[in-house]
């Protein structure tokens, strides 16, 4: 099933729906263009936050490569997600989500829209998670030791604040 119809919230922003956004994304990056938005959500956390601003651009000549935060459409629904490639070749790239025990699914190279290129966090650049770092993250990601990591050191963190 396709997400088709926008939604208008009573301050008056237009939320698109998936296909929207998607075409939205398309056509700004068609003309040379980044393509910024809001985050929403914590698939991506501590990496991309909730409310963070990302800036999004073509995918370079030679493709998208593991470890790359990208925007994509997953087999088999088209479900639009802003996650990281954590394996894969050109025609099957898995797609999972930092903050996530599971890989969220597979893309080929037609269905990857964007790259993250830029994260900004309360108006400041974040530069963790798009350097050299990432292809460390997406292999912690593909062994499915990146989630149990993060939240021990969460815990860790939550202990030493108390």
């Amino acid at each position: 099933m396709h997400d088709t119809q926008p939604v208008i919230r009573q301050n008056g922003e237009l939320h698109p729906s998936r296909d929207e956004l998607a075409e939205l994304m398309r056509a700004v990056i068609g003309k040379g263009r980044l393509f910024r938005f809001q985050a929403k959500g914590t698939s991506m956390s501590p990496f991309i936050k909730d409310g963070d601003v990302l800036s999004l651009s073509a995918i370079p000549a030679h493709g998208p490569r593991v470890g790359n935060v990208v925007a994509a459409l997953l087999e088999p629904d088209g479900r639009l997600v802003v996650h990281r490639i954590a394996a894969g070749s050109a025609n099957r790239l898995t797609i999972v989500g930092d903050n996530s025990p599971d890989q969220d699914g597979y893309a080929d190279e037609t269905a990857i829209l964007a790259k993250v290129v830029r994260i900004e966090r309360n108006g400041r650049r974040v530069a963790l998670g798009l350097g050299p770092e990432r292809r460390l993250i997406a292999f912690l990601s593909r062994r499915g030791w990146l989630y149990p990591l993060l939240n021990w050191v969460r815990r860790l963190r939550d202990r030493i604040v108390k």
